[in-house]
């Protein structure tokens, strides 16, 4: 099926400096027509169709992924804490095809569509349980729409690295964590107060 252009020109016009390819682009449209189809028996966002889901799932995720720091690593292992319906981790696993995105996903209605998403892309996988009991180490942890606390405690055992979309209200939350060193916070460009942040895990002691 053609991607409209619709859905096109919301990318070329809030995000050009990404420049997708036609691929990325398609693939994104095939996640959101599965979204669009399978909300209507599962509760996996409350937009609506249309320009407002794009900007506030799609381009917030992709503006995200694209400002992950780079790694030495020949397959970067990312880990997305709560996925839901494939947010962040999916449109960043379709962004940088050689990382390798996990989505964890503890409700189990979720983790199936997220299997069903994540068919067609060979760098993705679904681990349906909680972020305590994951045993896997990964090179990053990321998230959106969590529990903030849990999730923090939980980073030490999960990864170095953690990257988080937040809302303004978080980041005094996230300035009060001894064992985190953040970076600067970059403010979401489409007027809701929302940021990406980023930051490494720093053992106690040192």
């Amino acid at each position: 099926m053609p991607v409209p252009a619709w859905f096109v020109e919301v990318f070329q016009c809030e995000l050009p400096e990404l420049s997708l390819s036609e691929r990325q682009v398609a693939q994104l449209h095939q996640h959101y027509e599965l979204l669009v189809e399978w909300n209507e028996k599962v509760n996996l966002t409350s937009l609506k169709p249309g320009v407002e889901m794009v900007l506030r799932h799609y381009c917030e995720s992709l503006f995200f992924a694209a400002r992950l720091p780079e790694l030495a690593e020949r397959m970067p292992t990312v880990a997305d804490i709560g996925s839901g319906a494939g947010f962040p981790g999916i449109p960043l696993a379709i962004l940088r095809p050689a990382w390798q995105v996990t989505l964890v996903e503890s409700v189990q209605r979720k983790a199936v569509f997220l299997r069903e998403a994540g068919r067609a892309l060979p760098n993705v996988s679904v681990l349906a349980q909680r972020a305590q009991t994951v045993e896997q180490k990964f090179d990053w942890v990321v998230s959106r729409a969590v529990n903030l606390k849990a999730l923090l405690d939980n980073i030490p055992e999960l990864a170095p690295k953690i990257g988080l979309l937040v809302g303004e209200a978080s980041l005094s939350l996230l300035e009060k964590c001894p064992n985190i060193a953040w970076r600067e916070p970059v403010r979401l460009p489409w007027g809701d107060r929302r940021f990406g942040i980023f930051g490494n895990f720093v053992p106690r002691g040192t």
